[in-house]
């Protein structure tokens, strides 16, 4: 329990200390003054740089900094399981959309909060102010949920209890965002953490998963900025609950897809872990030398 407690609070203070000077004051204060220059990204560049170096154990406190490196477990991928890593996050990334579209069936999801920018504010501004904030929120989110904290879970009790609790902790921290929906989003954002966790527990590495967070954020506020609908809203209009209209063939054809994308992204991570396992057998191995 010590060993769960104790992740959870370095994990959420990882995720704090390199998210909260972007959401909290730059971003906020760029909307407010010299709106038409997206001033803000250069100072939150250079914060998330140190920001990085010290929870890597780059900088900082020498005593501790083989522990810092340890949890983040940011460590070097080849290029082969860089590939592998990334076809698996495509294929949990259509997971996902499957999964929200079978719970958009079976409970009403939450309405998103508008991204809210000055009218006059250009949009070449406002799209890198949100690419910045995808990229802060894949580094911190990454470093906080699958290093500082999966990784002493999944190293103590296993990979699916680590994935249950970053979960429970990643969609808890969202109340503000949908207080009334907290319970019925729970089992999107385990999912989530799930697609993201499995990643990195396969790569032994959170590298692929932040590229794939990232990335999945420029998508996702990109399209809640322009539509006003949230990444767990496929459709502008809902379609109508199986409590409603009982399980029909649509429904079951959705359960299925989801069932054929978790297992093509289930072996992909395998996959992944069995190539990046080889790989590090390999470079063990004694070299021969010639007689």
């Amino acid at each position: 329990m010590i060993t769960i407690l104790g992740a959870v609070l370095t994990g959420i203070g990882v995720l704090l200390a390199g998210n909260l000077p972007w959401g909290a004051l730059l971003a906020p204060l760029n909307v407010r003054v010299l709106t038409t220059v997206p001033w803000a990204v250069l100072p939150m560049a250079a914060y998330l740089w140190i920001y990085w170096r010290f929870i890597s154990g780059a900088i900082g406190f020498p005593e501790n900094a083989a522990w810092r490196r340890e949890q983040l477990r940011a460590n070097s991928v080849s290029s082969d399981v860089w590939g592998l890593a990334l076809l698996a996050g495509l294929a949990g990334f259509a997971v996902l959309l499957t999964f929200v579209t079978v719970m958009g069936r079976m409970v009403r999801l939450p309405d998103s909060a508008p991204v809210s920018v000055p009218a006059a504010m250009p949009s070449a501004t406002v799209f890198l102010l949100l690419m910045t904030g995808s990229v802060v929120a894949g580094v911190t989110e990454e470093a906080g949920f699958r290093g500082y904290m999966q990784t002493p879970i999944e190293r103590r009790f296993g990979l699916v209890a680590a994935m249950l609790m970053t979960g429970s902790v990643f969609g808890l921290l969202h109340f503000p965002n949908h207080p009334h929906h907290v319970l019925p989003m729970l089992p999107y954002y385990i999912a989530v953490s799930a697609v993201y966790g499995g990643i990195t527990s396969a790569a032994d590495s959170i590298l692929p998963a932040l590229v794939l967070h990232a990335g999945g954020d420029v998508w996702s506020l990109t399209r809640l900025w322009m539509t006003g609908l949230p990444e767990w809203q496929i459709a502008a209009k809902p379609e109508p609950l199986i409590w409603e209209t009982g399980i029909d063939a649509g429904f079951v054809i959705e359960l299925v897809i989801l069932f054929v994308f978790s297992a093509g992204m289930w072996w992909l991570c395998t996959q992944t872990a069995r190539l990046r396992i080889a790989q590090a057998m390999s470079s063990r191995s004694p070299v021969a030398r010639p007689s």
